[in-house]
């Protein structure tokens, strides 16, 4: 059985099925490995993780005095909240453009923006000026991209090509910020700063060492500190630079700060850490939890959204890293099932989610193209989950692209069905 226990209830003869922290979270080689060594429950009180869960059929349970809920009893919890927040059933964006319309522009976009931050990541690298004037235009394109449609340039950032982890990361979390500080309604002139400091927020990571910051695997607990500094060197590279606001210091500075003050690198608690700074932290997370890496294979978004929610829901966790709040306006801005993801309706079939409705987050536009009962693929065709005619199916839930031997991007970049 799965359970969910506090850091200060593990003991030696546990068998870790889930850290339940992000990859960068700790420095463990896997995610899940059984206690044998008190260093490793030393390693564990040392670092930000607060509980994880543990599997009671590969080792020992806790004790009998100490309350341990189950994770399907936490992820159900975890599933009403989401669906019963206020953001849930709120009206999603305007598109004003279709997906296939918005995908030629948010095509050039995407290759437009990884070129400059390459261009400005090796700059740093060699210890020349940031040219700031250089992000500008791409943000403006960013920017309008998702005015016109909110979902199609932020899936498209979630096709990663090659070991460009650090320049395709650093144009997602500015794509997925404009976007969270758009739902938010914020001004233009902050959504704007908001997408320079997402594309800068890890320059600090051209200064590490090669060594460590391209490592295959795990990081040791000494490289681990080393890395965690990509933050202090980030701003140092930044208050050299002319023109830089305090939006984007916010960013760069505090994107690795937990609400419950466990994060660096100052331990910034709560409403001390910047509205923008909570943002990002959310942003940066959830970007890299869905992420494939050599050593990580990235969760699905709709997981990664209630994981987040998980680690952001005082119910759920003892020390909440992010802003509750904040994790509910962001599911809204992305949709319960965000653009591009993998779901299976109660006809048995699969789907992509092209994009969000008005009519709130559990209705949106998909595109079914896959019959579970006979494992095989049909003709596309698209569905408006909102409509009343459709009320005889619904999604269900969420599913693994691997599982089925699909890849749900061959179906967005295709013409209108």
């Amino acid at each position: 059985m799965i359970k969910k226990v506090k850091k200060q209830d593990l003991r030696l003869g546990m068998f870790i099925h889930d850290l339940n922290c992000g990859w960068m979270d700790h420095s463990f080689l896997r995610n899940s490995f059984m206690l044998r060594k008190e260093a490793d429950l030393e390693k564990i009180a040392k670092s930000g993780i607060t509980e994880v869960y543990i599997d009671t059929q590969k080792g020992i349970d806790v004790l009998e005095d100490v309350e341990a809920p189950s994770r399907e009893a936490v992820e159900q919890g975890v599933q009403e909240k989401i669906l019963h927040s206020p953001v849930a059933t709120a009206p999603g964006a305007e598109v004003k453009t279709s997906h296939q319309e918005e995908l030629v522009f948010a095509k050039q976009i995407t290759k437009e923006a990884n070129k400059v931050i390459h261009s400005i990541l090796e700059d740093v690298r060699l210890g020349k000026r940031i040219q700031v004037e250089r992000v500008e235009p791409v943000i403006n394109k960013i920017t309008d991209s998702i005015l016109r449609n909110p979902g199609t340039l932020v899936s498209l950032c979630r096709i990663r090509e090659g070991d460009t982890y650090t320049f395709q990361h650093s144009v997602s979390v500015a794509t997925l910020l404009i976007s969270f500080c758009r739902a938010m309604e914020l001004p233009p002139e902050i959504i704007h700063e908001a997408g320079v400091g997402g594309m800068l927020h890890d320059i600090g990571k051209m200064r590490v060492p090669d060594h460590i910051l391209n490592k295959p695997g795990k990081l040791t607990d000494a490289e681990f500190t080393i890395m965690k500094n990509h933050v202090n060197l980030g701003l140092e590279v930044l208050h050299k630079t002319p023109g830089i606001s305090q939006a984007v210091f916010q960013i760069a500075g505090e994107h690795h700060e937990k609400f419950c003050g466990t994060g660096y690198p100052l331990g910034k608690k709560g409403a001390d850490i910047s509205l923008l700074g909570r943002m990002a932290a959310i942003v940066d997370v959830y970007d890299a939890i869905t992420s494939n890496r050599v050593y990580h294979k990235g969760m699905e978004p709709p997981l990664a959204l209630k994981k987040i929610y998980e680690w952001s829901d005082p119910s759920a966790t003892a020390e909440p890293h992010m802003d509750e709040e904040l994790v509910q306006h962001f599911i809204h801005a992305l949709g319960i099932y965000p653009v591009g993801s993998l779901v299976q309706l109660e006809s048995k079939r699969l789907a992509v989610v092209l994009e969000q409705s008005t009519e709130g987050l559990l209705s949106p536009k998909i595109r079914v193209m896959y019959d579970c009962v006979k494992r095989t693929r049909i003709d596309p065709f698209d569905l408006d989950m909102a409509a009343t005619e459709n009320g005889m199916d619904a999604i269900v839930g969420n599913e693994d692209p691997d599982d089925w031997k699909v890849n749900p991007f061959d179906y967005l970049d295709m013409p209108k069905v």
